[in-house]
């Protein structure tokens, strides 16, 4: 360094001090969301018939009350999800349990995504064969395999590079995506109508004694518009809400002012799914024919829908291509979506120390948990092979995850409004009060309701309980035996540190400079950290206006173990280690970007003065 007081700064890596708007938030959670359009129709009809559209209508609007839920959970918990509400209301055991059901969603979430994708691909590239007179057909399943892995592994390094990365892509995709809607949704509605297919759908479901499962003998007792009969075709269209969990895992990353933004980015993300996929759905069945839409296009109905528009037939496929195309790019971002969920999910496990230690080291470049994102990816691309290409197998298998972790986080929910009186800023509405009790009528409707699909899921999806049960239960294994190891390890430690800090690469700064510290703003506030308590003067820095346009440089003099331990080294967790997990959170929590330093210096006061020199700051707090 320049002066002779300051010996030695380090920069820890800002990967997870970095934070997103709420737009890029509803893009990422989208991405999974909204991709179901492309799929979900062809799904659900083929296991109950016509009436689809009206059973995938009822379960986005229901989406909107799921996403209350999850949007109170994170006004409790900044790195909330199933794991750390459900272990707050009903222990660790069922905790593992349900984030083990969680992950067979995400496992599945990126390879039916991917598989899509491809279907979409190749169907074009065999209509522009016919349409060229060509006599050759491209093999859909095997080519799809191909461009899903293809997907996986282009996200694979998007996400190892860091969610701000991977947001951007997001935003991109639901860009083009909503220029899509524009143009097919309008079209669509002129076709039904100037062709007279405005017909709606009937709502009675007809039901194949393969969507009825272990019920198959019950087929002629099931009344389809009974009671019974409404809620097994429900259960078949609940998957057109898979993505939400994905809002409380990037909830961490939204900027300030955090819940205000999560409402926003909540309001954004039903809007949009409800209107893409329920019309989708509608008009699909509408102007579709009988005849070819499920033996032609079940697995890419839009691609139909595009080809049995009104007009000439260059204009119907030059739309089927731009479908295509989107698609293509939304199915893939919902595979992105998919690994960012499935990494913040496993944080979330691991900060209670249940992962192996091996996984949680950062990326020696970008500061993000590669390891982890790896064996997500490696577990999806196994999958993706096991399919060979089958979107309904994979769609059948999907909703097992979906439905059951959304059953134990309404649960976890119900309970933490009896069990825990914290203050809410955000609580799902419809509650009575009774005397000094306040009865949740809301979450416990929302509760019945996912417990009633889910248990009705077990006995009406065949591959859905076989094989979410097995990947639940290895998942469950593997989590009790690791966290029983790591538990004797922490004996070692002798209780000194928490179960599990964040772990943050520390680059030596050979030059202090504005550019070298990526700062972005004109005002720049240095703040002198030295313990945990000063921390609470950092969190009002940060909560102080303006709260998006400065750059707050975080300085921490004379820290021990301020150090980078050699790469394939390991050490004992440090006082820097702990105060650094500690800044991240208070980062988190308020949604504000900070970039921290580690000081080796002789005067730590005089050291912070002198980076504030270098720096440009406009302001100083110093430790008390």
């Amino acid at each position: 360094m320049p002066n002779n007081n300051i010996r030695r700064v380090f920069i820890t890596s800002t990967a997870l001090l970095t934070f997103i708007s709420f737009w890029r938030a509803a893009a990422v959670v989208l991405c999974d969301l909204a991709s179901t359009a492309y799929y979900i129709g062809g799904i659900v009809e083929k296991v109950i018939g016509k009436a689809a559209p009206w059973y995938i209508l009822a379960v986005m609007v229901f989406s909107y009350a799921v996403r209350a839920l999850y949007i109170e959970s994170c006004s409790m918990f900044v790195r909330g999800g199933v794991y750390r509400v459900v272990k707050q209301a009903m222990g660790s055991t069922m905790a593992k349990i349900s984030v083990s059901a969680l992950m067979f969603d995400y496992a599945l979430t990126g390879p039916i995504s991917g598989v899509s994708a491809g279907q979409y691909l190749v169907g074009l590239l065999n209509t522009l064969l016919i349409h060229l007179q060509i006599p050759f057909k491209l093999p859909p399943d095997i080519l799809s395999v191909v461009i899903a892995i293809l997907i996986t592994l282009y996200f694979w390094r998007q996400n190892i590079r860091g969610v701000t990365v991977s947001s951007d892509k997001a935003m991109k995709i639901m860009i083009a995506t909503t220029v899509m809607a524009i143009i097919v949704i309008p079209w669509a509605i002129y076709t039904a109508v100037h062709q007279g297919l405005w017909h709606l759908p009937p709502v009675a479901p007809v039901f194949q004694p393969d969507s009825l499962g272990f019920l198959s003998g019950l087929s002629r007792r099931i009344a389809p518009l009974g009671a019974l009969g409404l809620l097994i075709a429900f259960g078949h269209s609940v998957l057109a809400m898979s993505g939400e969990e994905s809002l409380a895992q990037v909830y961490r990353d939204i900027e300030a002012p955090k819940l205000k933004n999560l409402e926003r980015a909540g309001f954004i993300i039903f809007l949009y799914s409800l209107l893409l996929t329920s019309l989708v759905s509608f008009l699909a069945v509408m102007i579709i024919p009988d005849n070819v839409r499920m033996t032609k296009f079940a697995d890419d109905l839009i691609s139909g829908l595009a080809l049995h528009l009104a007009g000439p037939f260059p204009m119907r496929v030059a739309c089927q291509a731009l479908v295509v195309l989107v698609g293509f790019a939304i199915l893939s971002g919902a595979v992105n979506t998919s690994i960012v969920g499935s990494n913040g999910v496993l944080d979330r496990v691991d900060e209670d120390g249940v992962l192996p230690a091996i996984l949680r080291r950062p990326h020696p470049e970008f500061g993000t948990s590669y390891r982890m994102i790896n064996l997500v990816v490696a577990i999806q691309i196994f999958i993706i092979i096991l399919s060979r290409g089958n979107v309904i197998v994979l769609g059948e298998a999907y909703a097992f995850g979906v439905v059951w972790s959304f059953a134990f986080k309404a649960l976890g929910m119900v309970i933490l409004r009896f069990k825990d009186h914290r203050y809410r800023g955000f609580k799902v509405p419809g509650n009575i009060q009774v005397g000094p009790i306040e009865i949740p009528v809301g979450l416990m409707t929302i509760f019945a309701v996912l417990f009633a699909t889910a248990c009705i899921n077990l006995l009406t999806k065949k591959i859905a309980t076989i094989s979410g049960a097995l990947f639940t239960l290895v998942l469950f294994t593997f989590f009790t035996i690791s966290e029983r190891l790591n538990q004797r390890n922490e004996k070692r430690c002798q209780g000194r540190f928490p179960k599990s800090l964040d772990e943050v690469n520390r680059q030596e700064v050979t030059e202090l400079t504005p550019a070298s510290l990526q700062l972005q703003y004109p005002t720049r506030v240095v703040v002198q950290i030295s313990n945990a308590k000063d921390l609470g003067q950092l969190q009002k820095e940060l909560q102080t206006p303006p709260m998006n346009e400065k750059d707050v440089i975080v300085v921490a003099a004379n820290i021990p173990g301020a150090e980078p331990v050699p790469q394939g080294r390991s050490r004992e967790p440090t006082m820097a280690d702990r105060l650094l997990s500690d800044l991240i959170t208070v980062a988190e929590k308020t949604g504000c970007r900070v970039v921290p330093l580690l000081v080796e210096c002789r005067d730590p006061h005089a050291a912070v003065e002198e980076i504030a020199h270098d720096l440009h700051a406009t302001k100083i707090v110093c430790a008390h």
